[in-house]
């Protein structure tokens, strides 16, 4: 059975593999090879998805953890702004149209956002997992769905299960199946099948229901 935790993991997998990505496409670039126009093409969807989800944190997830362990989420809000200035500082490369501005900040995004997210991983969501009740979890994770502008929800879909191994589509699906009305879910598995292509065939094997 899916749990909130493996919707967590399965973002953070997409930011790392996604990021990656950017990164090793700017370095070609950088060295004369192809790969600014995918740089161009990735970062700004990658860091919207990427701000929806620290706002979620941020409005829900660092609360609850607050009051069972104090004093530890405001680390990971500055750790946030960080962020948020690696991507000014990708976006002023980009509009620049510096190669080696845009692998530099590349380099240092991917640095400190993979830093970042295992530091959650292994901190963060530990006390999230063992202290916060279960129904808690579900709640925080439907109330973190609702972020993103309900128009973006299928640019979110789009970008995310491309990005993601088999077994945390698995996840992923079933935490809809959980956490949504059927209606939306139906209109979010047509969503899916379109993002996942030949995948698909895999995830009804997983889920037999979803057929």
């Amino acid at each position: 059975m899916a749990v909130p935790l493996d919707v967590i993991r399965a973002f953070h997998n997409a930011f790392r593999k996604d990021l990656k990505e950017i990164d090793l496409a700017a370095y070609s670039a950088a060295r004369g090879q192809d790969g600014l126009d995918f740089v161009q093409k990735r970062y700004i969807i990658f860091n919207q998805v990427l701000v929806w989800h620290a706002t979620g944190e941020e409005q829900f997830v660092f609360p609850a953890v607050e009051k069972v362990v104090p004093s530890v989420a405001e680390a990971y809000a500055r750790d946030h702004r960080g962020l948020d200035t690696s991507f000014d500082r990708l976006d002023e490369a980009v509009k620049a149209g510096d190669p080696l501005g845009i692998a530099r900040a590349t380099g240092s995004f991917n640095f400190f956002s993979n830093f970042h997210l295992n530091k959650e991983d292994a901190h963060l969501y530990r006390i999230f997992n063992e202290r916060v009740s279960l129904p808690d979890q579900w709640a925080i994770i439907g109330k973190m769905s609702q972020v993103p502008p309900r128009d973006r929800v299928p640019d979110v879909i789009n970008w995310l299960f491309p990005l993601l191994g088999n077994d945390d589509r698995e996840n992923m699906v079933r935490v809809f199946r959980q956490i949504m009305p059927e209606t939306v879910v139906t209109e979010t598995l047509r969503l899916v099948k379109l993002a996942v292509g030949d995948g698909w065939s895999e995830l009804v094997q997983r889920i037999p229901e979803i057929k």
